[in-house]
């Protein structure tokens, strides 16, 4: 059975300090919906994830991300029916384990969120301190600037909708589940191995050991060009962004997947890196 969680609503409470508010979200709200909310409020924190489809309460499952900004960042705790105890409890960040693109939900934890409640910062209308470098080149800016809530938002649509990642009618690279591949993480020992030309960034959680790579690149760079598709297959890798894999029409999930296990073939093939599915794939 799937159940789908429709409830709406928006609530504001006193935060941690004077220039906190937390804000409890029903789950079934629009993500997009309720960044644009906390805009209009001037509310910092999560204007980097502008254009992320889908809702609220799906959000901490994977922890969304982008653009220097995470749901974990603003986290306070979420309501949460538990399909094994069928008991109500309330779990906080430590509870949920958040990693990159993860959760204990996303790891096997059964149930249903009700209701997400987020800490976000008021800096007079100006957004948090920028942390990802596209933003920051799109403004002239430095990392760390900050800048005006709503410009910041609308670069990151523009942003997203120049890669087919915003949902649009007139978009038919926009008919995907967005980044199909999450960035690997490898140890530095192993990114040495690599082209120097590679994309990478530093993983400071882990101490420097670690850095992430760019899934995106790494299938371009095995031979897997944008509008790629298997002969015969309605489904095709994005004409703009190679990270995505979009439906061109009445493809199959099973032409999806064969897709996905063909471009993780080619990069495990030429860079020794099995690229990791970020939808969870339910049945097969």
């Amino acid at each position: 059975h799937v159940i789908k969680v429709e409830t709406k609503g928006i609530e504001s409470f006193k935060g941690s300090a004077e220039n906190k508010t937390v804000l409890r979200i029903q789950a079934g709200e629009n993500w997009d919906d309720f960044v644009d909310h906390a805009i209009e409020h001037g509310l910092a924190g999560v204007e980097g994830m502008a254009g992320i489809p889908g809702t609220v309460g799906a959000g901490p499952v994977q922890n969304i991300g982008a653009y220097g900004q995470e749901l974990s960042d603003t986290f306070v705790r979420l309501e949460f029916v538990d399909y094994e105890t069928h008991e109500i409890v309330i779990l906080d960040k430590a509870d949920l384990a958040f990693g990159y693109r993860d959760s204990v939900i996303n790891r096997g934890r059964t149930g249903l969120i009700t209701w997400v409640e987020l800490e976000l910062e008021h800096f007079g209308g100006l957004s948090a301190p920028i942390s990802s470098g596209q933003i920051a080149g799109a403004f002239g800016a430095q990392m760390g600037d900050q800048l005006p809530l709503r410009e910041v938002a609308d670069s990151v649509k523009k942003m997203r909708a120049t890669k087919g990642m915003l949902l649009s009618d007139n978009d038919p690279d926009s008919v995907s589940c967005g980044s199909f591949f999450t960035n690997p993480i490898v140890s530095h020992t192993f990114a040495r191995t690599l082209p120097e030309v590679s994309p990478r960034w530093e993983t400071l959680e882990d101490d420097g050991l670690t850095v992430k790579l760019s899934a995106a690149w790494l299938i371009e760079n095995s031979g897997i060009n944008k509008g790629f598709s298997l002969p015969g297959s309605k489904a095709a890798i994005s004409s703009k962004h190679c990270l995505a894999i979009t439906n061109r029409g009445g493809a199959t999930a099973k032409e999806i997947l064969q897709l996905a296990n063909y471009v993780q073939l080619q990069v495990s093939n030429r860079f020794g890196i099995t690229l990791v599915p970020e939808p969870n794939l339910i049945s097969f």
